[in-house]
């Protein structure tokens, strides 16, 4: 079988199975851990493991339930707002853990309806947002499937997320629905100090800049996402993001939790820093 290799793994995330486990089982221990509930998507960061990847680790498994999941759908991509959604159109995805195979038939009817162009394998590029998600998913969903796309923050985001929860009603899939961004990249190494430096400029980041977008994520308003990242840059995929909102609201979902907040500069103080977020979305 064709496969998308992995392109991060040794440098962003460990590379063996064993250190992947390993980091998982911290990962699970801090703060709270997973959320029980009835959660069917969430957002996640997706930095290298050691500064966002507990974060990311927690929301994926609060999505673990008795039911069989069928497929993960999973949303990501530094896009502007005029490039082209693209999806992973075969094969499977190369993890320490294993591969995760592609649903092929969902992503045939998810073409169907809507413009998005397939990318095999050989061609899907290395994606940070993405590929730092596979090992989790592989961990907590081993026998899932997945459909992996990037989403351009434009309208066309919902219609992408929406569509494609149908497209897994109309086959009976039972999915997860995860969206990948990072949130406000501040300091002159990204050219944003609107804030100045030090406290201050992470003291805005935390209360103004990445809380506004939050409250629009946990709002599940899809237009204010969109306008938020592409006005504030407090998103760097803001179209991920209102395409996990659309997909989950298809689904039922009524309300969110965010699970947790973070920046690199806990990690690693410094002048140039990223705000990471985690959401749960439940149906209940």
């Amino acid at each position: 079988m064709e496969k998308k290799t992995m392109a991060f793994a040794g440098s962003w995330y460990p590379a063996m199975a064993r250190e992947c486990e390993s980091s998982i089982e911290k990962f699970l221990k801090e703060k709270q851990g997973p959320l029980k509930g009835s959660f069917i998507g969430g957002i996640v960061p997706h930095a290298g493991w050691y500064y966002s990847g507990s974060i990311a680790c927690r929301v994926i498994a609060s999505l673990k339930s008795d039911e069989k999941v069928d497929t993960i759908v999973l949303f990501g991509a530094h896009m502007h707002k005029q490039s082209e959604p693209f999806i992973l159109s075969h094969g499977a995805l190369e993890t320490p853990f294993g591969n995760i195979e592609v649903d092929t038939e969902l992503v045939d009817k998810i073409c169907e309806g809507i413009s998005i162009r397939k990318r095999p394998p050989s061609k899907f590029p290395d994606e940070n947002t993405l590929e730092l998600q596979n090992p989790f998913i592989r961990y907590f969903f081993p026998e899932a499937k997945i459909v992996v796309m990037g989403v351009a923050p434009s309208f066309f985001a919902s219609i992408i997320g929406t569509m494609t929860v149908a497209e897994a009603k109309g086959l009976s899939r039972k999915i997860r629905i995860i969206g990948s961004t990072d949130m406000t990249h501040y300091g002159p190494d990204f050219g944003l100090t609107t804030a100045g430096t030090g406290e201050k400029a992470l003291a805005w980041v935390k209360n103004k800049n990445d809380r506004s977008a939050i409250d629009a994520m946990v709002k599940m308003e899809e237009e204010k996402i969109i306008s938020e990242g592409l006005s504030h840059k407090n998103m760097c995929c803001p179209g991920a993001a209102a395409a996990t909102v659309a997909a989950v609201k298809k689904l039922g979902a009524v309300k969110a939790i965010e699970i947790d907040y973070a920046t690199s500069f806990e990690k690693s103080a410094s002048s140039s820093f990223v705000g990471y977020a985690g959401i749960l979305y439940a149906l209940s």
